[in-house]
């Protein structure tokens, strides 16, 4: 079965806090205008990319309450929902991100601790 783009990557659950980033080419400016000075990008190697998949977030405690063990586990799981989204340009620290080849592209699978600014086209 040969993958199309618009169903190549539903087959990818991202994990916990993390985001599946496709990187663009090295520039030192964003499209929207953004200067990465290369000292900046040398020093702390600097990269940024287009956001292609989200995880669910952070897991929060489960309750403790005698009430909800009668629910299923699924009910329980709760998630704190990550900031980044899907679309959005993601300026991070590689040094926290880890390369991956996926139908012989590369990408990075970066936690959103190493995320340093998002990009958003609409109003937030």
């Amino acid at each position: 079965m040969k993958l199309t783009p618009d169903i190549k990557f539903k087959k990818l659950i991202v994990v916990g806090d993390r985001v599946l980033i496709k990187p663009t080419q090295n520039t030192d400016r964003t499209v929207s205008g953004l200067y990465l000075p290369p000292g900046v990008q040398e020093k702390e190697k600097i990269q940024s990319g287009y956001i292609i998949k989200v995880g669910p977030g952070y897991p929060l405690p489960i309750p403790t309450d005698e009430d909800d063990l009668w629910k299923g586990k699924e009910d329980q799981v709760k998630y704190l929902p990550l900031q980044a989204q899907e679309g959005d340009l993601a300026i991070f620290l590689q040094k926290g991100a880890i390369e991956v080849m996926y139908e012989d592209e590369k990408y990075f699978i970066v936690p959103q601790a190493s995320i340093l600014l998002l990009e958003r086209e609409e109003a937030l």
